[in-house]
This record gives C-alpha cells, structure tokens and sequence, in this order.
C-alpha cells in the first residue's frame, strides 16, 4: 500500500506526484479516517434500531422475607378465624416476552436507519473528495512558489554578478559609490526575499503534509512538470447533469429522512399491537430453606399470555405540531437544493471563465518573460559596454522578475480552476486515478 511505502520513499527525498500525494492522504487523512468510522457507527444504529423490532426476552429473579404476615380475617360458621397470608420466606423467578406485531412508528424508523447508513456513506464520500481539492491546492501551492524561489535565486545570481562588474569599476574610478550601494541595497532586498519564500514553501509544505495526514518532519520533494504541463484548454461540457455529485446526492438523502421524520412523526397517530407473554416460578416457606432437600417450601408456576392493544386519543396536539414542524424542515431542504444546485452551476461556470483567462495569461506571461528575458540580456550587454545606465538594469531586471512571478502565478490560478472544474463535472477523484 501506498499509505505505508511513501514514507520510505520520501526520507530518501524521492519525488512525490500529485495523484502519490492525493492516495496517501486518502489512507491517512485524520478526517477521512473519522468519516469510515462514522460509516461503522451508523452499521450500529441500524443495529439499535431493529432491535426494536425484535422479541424482547427478559429475565427477573427475587426473593422478599415478611417479617410479619398479613392475615385475612374470615367468619366460618358464625366463628371469626384469622387466616394467615402467605409465609415469611417468598421468593419467584421468571421471564417475560414481547413481541412488536404492529408498530408504525419502529417500522419506519427501520427505513431511516437504513437511509442514515446511506448518509453517512455519502458524507465519508463527500469529505474525500474535499480533502483530495485540499491537497491538490495545497500542492500547486508549493510548487508556484518553490518556482518563485528559482526566479529569486536567478535574480540574485544575476544581481552578484552585476555587483562585481560595478565593484570593479568604482575601483578603478569608473562608478559611483551610489552605484555600488544601490547594488548592494538590491542584492539584500533579494536576499531577504528569499528567506521569506524559503520559510513560505516551509509553511506550505507543512500544510500539505497535514492536509495528506503525513507527520510534518517528513521532507518531501515535488516535480516541476506537475505545474509547468499547461497547454490548452479542456473539453467543456455543454450541459453539466449534478445529480452525480456527492453534494446532490446527500441531498437526496437529507430529503428522504426528512420525509421519513415525518412519517415517524404521523405514526404516533396509528395504535400499536404487541405479543406479550411471561412465566413465573413462585416459592414461599417459612424458613430461608428454599435449596435444602427438607424444606417445606410451597412451589408453584404461573404463566399468561396476550395482547397488547394500545390507541392513541388526544395528546394535546402534540403530534400535530411535530408534523407541521417537520414540513418546515422538507420546505427548507427545497429551498437548499434550489441554491446548493444554483451555487454548483455557478462554479462550474466559474471554472470555465477562469480558465480561458488563465490560459490566455499564462501564454502571454510566458511570452513577456522571454522578452523580459532577452530584454534584461540586452541591456545587461549594454551596460557592460557602456552603452546603458545601471537605472537602466535595474529596471529591465525589476520587469523580469515581475513578469516571472505573473507567469507563476498564472499557472497556480489556472490549475486551482481546473481542479474547479474536475470538481463540478463530479470527476474529482480522477486525479487520484
């Protein structure tokens, strides 16, 4: 699995891909994990719930002393005798049976238990295809500025270079001292750019692994291809149909439980019908000898069995008001599917837009940093032969590094879109495929 090898694979700084990054935190992610465990805890309350409709068995057992027994005073005869009730020592062990026959209200929480089970099967689905946009994004992010830190450190090799023709020259009376400090201001202010883009990729690399579930001292390693591969566009649907997505689905759910809540709650206008049966065992003796082979203990047993008819009358209108507040809850749920379907569209549509954007800039940022490049060149040759300022290179220098970030970041936006778009087609976990 690769939950268990990519560890092994990383401390020795083996590159990791997205789709590598995405399935280890499928098996590792903290939320993920507690999402399979709800599926399990709902297994149990389904359990729970047709348990009800089960038999039910229990056993009881006592034993009572009467330190004074009660007497019933009866004539005979014209002869008034007292007759003792019962003895000291009485003691009964017996089980008692129940058996729902008809019970609204069970059966159709037997029907929610089941659709609850589909519920929490659908949320451990919707939660991966969140952490899997998570890490995705968390992953691009790493990237773009683990690029702007080469535009930086090019900048700055670039800059030390300039740094020690302009050395050379003040020495020999051929610069200004200004020259050399302005170098030297921007020699720092590229240095201390670079660290805090070191400690930016630090902080987004942490991330990352939190969101793949990975311990945070794990080092890890991402190719660049995984960010530079953008071409074109892809193929957009005409039409998007949402009731593949997971968000939709748990709706469906949602509604159907809604539904079922009110069914439970209409049940409490049906009767119930039970089975019901018990048999005791009863011994009296006027000694605590109930076990001893000479005791003079009285035993008998007893048993019945019947039905038990229960109608509901008048409760107060509590029921009615259950029912009304419930389809309250089902008008909502309406009035949320209409918006969670708007907002899905809206994304979608989102998406594309984004992407058409993208793409154009990153194909016109591309061009511009070649041409900032060749420009920068030209006019570094310039200034060494005399011929540009050093305000001059400077600029031409500020205008490369700009047009390098822009480019960058272009290609961030553009795959944080196309992840959008994956999403709304439903098709998140293709990246993991």
């Amino acid at each position: 699995m690769i939950g268990m090898a990519l560890p092994q694979l990383v401390s020795a700084q083996q590159q990791i891909t997205l789709k590598e990054a995405l399935t280890y935190a499928l098996q590792n992610n903290t939320n993920i994990r507690k999402s399979k465990l709800d599926i399990e805890s709902g297994r149990y309350k389904v359990q729970e719930v047709r348990a009800q409709a089960l038999p039910q068995i229990t056993g009881n057992a006592g034993i009572t002393y009467n330190p004074i027994i009660g007497q019933l005073v009866a004539n005979f005869g014209g002869q008034t005798q007292a007759i003792k009730l019962g003895q000291n020592w009485n003691s009964s062990a017996g089980v008692q049976f129940s058996q729902q026959l008809f019970n609204q209200q069970v059966f159709t929480g037997l029907q929610a238990a089941r659709s609850s089970e589909e519920y929490y099967n659908l949320t451990s689905q919707l939660t991966e295809e969140q952490i899997i946009e998570l890490v995705a994004n968390n992953y691009y992010q790493v990237l773009v500025n683990r690029e702007q830190l080469s535009v930086i450190d090019t900048n700055i090799k670039n800059v030390k270079v300039v740094e020690k023709i302009v050395s050379n020259q003040y020495q020999n009376g051929l610069a200004r001292k200004i020259d050399v400090d302005r170098i030297n201001v921007n020699l720092t202010n590229l240095t201390t750019q670079r660290e805090q883009t070191v400690n930016a990729i630090t902080q987004l690399e942490n991330q990352l692994k939190f969101s793949m579930g990975m311990p945070v001292t794990t080092p890890i390693e991402l190719p660049k291809a995984e960010l530079t591969n953008v071409s074109q566009l892809p193929e957009f649907a005409e039409t998007i149909d949402f009731g593949n997505r997971t968000e939709v689905k748990l709706l469906d759910t949602q509604d159907k439980l809604l539904s079922l809540q009110r069914k439970a709650y209409v049940a409490e206008y049906y009767p119930s019908l039970s089975l019901t049966g018990n048999y005791t065992y009863s011994s009296q003796s006027d000694g605590f000898d109930f076990l001893s082979s000479n005791a003079a203990a009285i035993g008998y047993g007893a048993s019945a069995i019947g039905l038990t008819l229960k109608v509901p009358i008048f409760n107060g209108f509590l029921t009615r008001s259950k029912v009304r507040q419930a389809d309250v809850e089902i008008r909502k749920a309406k009035e949320d599917r209409k918006e969670s379907t708007n907002s899905l569209n809206l994304a979608y549509e989102n998406a594309k837009i984004q992407l058409r954007n993208n793409l154009n800039t990153i194909l016109s940022q591309r061009k511009n940093a070649e041409l900032a490049q060749e420009i920068y060149k030209s006019t570094q040759n310039n200034y060494n032969n005399g011929l540009a300022t050093l305000t001059d290179l400077l600029d031409t220098e500020n205008s490369l590094t700009q047009a390098q970030n822009s480019y960058n970041q272009a290609l961030l936006n553009y795959k944080v879109a196309e992840i959008q778009l994956i999403k709304s087609n439903g098709n998140i976990k293709s990246l993991v495929q």
